[in-house]
């Protein structure tokens, strides 16, 4: 990773809701379009470039290794049939102080406490599902990056 520019690893909830709310086949591809738009309006607004992109489907067992730190946690369970009921989208962020800014857009992981104006404030409805998560270190993300992404898939600068 370069000193200057920071990349981290976002996994974005905030599609789910669109498309639980959806019924026909074509209904569920308008919405998702319409939920890739809406994260890629905020992020590049804040100053973002996205490097990677992906809407996918995880399986329990990605989820539940994408989230392996939290094993021992209450919550692990949760998370992760959350996180594998239905499609997200990953991608890879780039920017100066990329991790910090993120993690102000993001706002506090319990929605409640969100500031308002934040992703989790306006689409997370839990502190489980609260609709975004960011890398919280260059190293976390150099971990997380990769499980999602090949080093050849980043259309980097």
């Amino acid at each position: 990773m370069a000193n200057t520019r920071d990349r981290i690893s976002d996994t974005a909830e905030s599609v789910r809701p669109y498309v639980e709310r959806a019924v026909r086949d074509e209904e569920v591809r308008e919405n998702v379009k319409s939920a890739i738009a809406a994260a890629r309006h905020i992020y590049e607004k804040a100053g973002f470039r996205i490097v990677a992109l992906r809407l996918r489907h995880l399986s329990r067992a990605e989820a539940e290794g994408f989230y392996h730190v939290h094993r021992e946690r209450p919550f692990f369970a949760s998370l992760c049939a959350f996180m594998s009921s239905g499609p997200c989208i990953t991608m890879v962020l780039e920017r100066d102080d990329a991790i910090a800014r993120l993690r102000e857009i993001m706002g506090a992981t319990d929605p409640a406490k969100a500031a308002p104006g934040t992703i989790r404030k306006d689409f997370a409805s839990s502190i489980e599902a609260n609709a975004v998560h960011g890398s919280d270190s260059l190293a976390t993300a150099a971990i997380e990056i990769p499980y999602f992404f090949a080093s050849l898939e980043l259309c980097l600068r």
